[in-house]
């Protein structure tokens, strides 16, 4: 039997290593490589998800479908076949926003909710859209496409843009037109 001299042993070891190494470090480009391309990396079904804060419900999502691509260098949720929260506040006061079409952009905190946008507050305002954007990180909402926003007293405001903090106690519209129900009594003093 032959020996293998013992540089050639060492050469070879090196070179198994070395395609370890490199195997490993290319297992996420691999990993991309097996999904489809444009593929989610998970598919969520019939999502009831529950956030909480101090063991109270806070938010509730409620979406028949989930795509995940936390894979992309942009990662996102997208909600294909709509979604419905629900939202509680610090008086326990249910507040609810429904669209056809959401996609959540993971970096940025911002929520794109498209398609029959529908939101109404625990004090029974409606507000719809055809497209609202949510800043969850700044707690502000805001679109540049049409809406129409009807209060509880029958005023309502139709306009072509808006931006405003949650509760719309902070509420910018531009070009914009409806009905504004002034109590009297309270503007005279009486």
């Amino acid at each position: 039997m032959k020996r293998i001299p013992h540089s050639i042993k060492s050469v070879m070891a090196t070179l198994v290593v070395i395609t370890l190494f490199a195997c490993e470090g290319n297992y996420q480009n691999i990993r991309q490589l097996s999904l489809t391309d444009g593929a989610p990396i998970a598919e969520g079904r019939n999502i009831d998800l529950k956030y909480t804060d101090s063991g109270k419900v806070v938010t509730n999502l409620l979406a028949p479908l989930l795509h995940d691509y936390s894979n992309y260098e942009f990662p996102y949720q997208e909600f294909p076949e709509g979604v419905e929260v629900r939202f509680w506040n610090e008086k326990n006061e249910k507040s609810t926003v429904t669209s056809d079409y959401a996609i959540r952009f993971e970096g940025t905190n911002i929520v794109d909710l498209r398609k029959n946008v529908v939101l109404v507050t625990s004090d029974s305002t409606i507000l719809k859209a055809d497209q609202l954007y949510w800043d969850q990180k700044n707690k502000w909402v805001f679109t540049d496409q049409p809406y129409q926003m009807k209060l509880k007293d029958g005023s309502y405001n139709d306009g072509a843009r808006f931006d405003s903090n949650e509760d719309f106690t902070n509420f910018l519209s531009r070009k914009n037109q409806g009905v504004q129900i002034i109590d009297q009594k309270t503007t005279n003093g009486n």
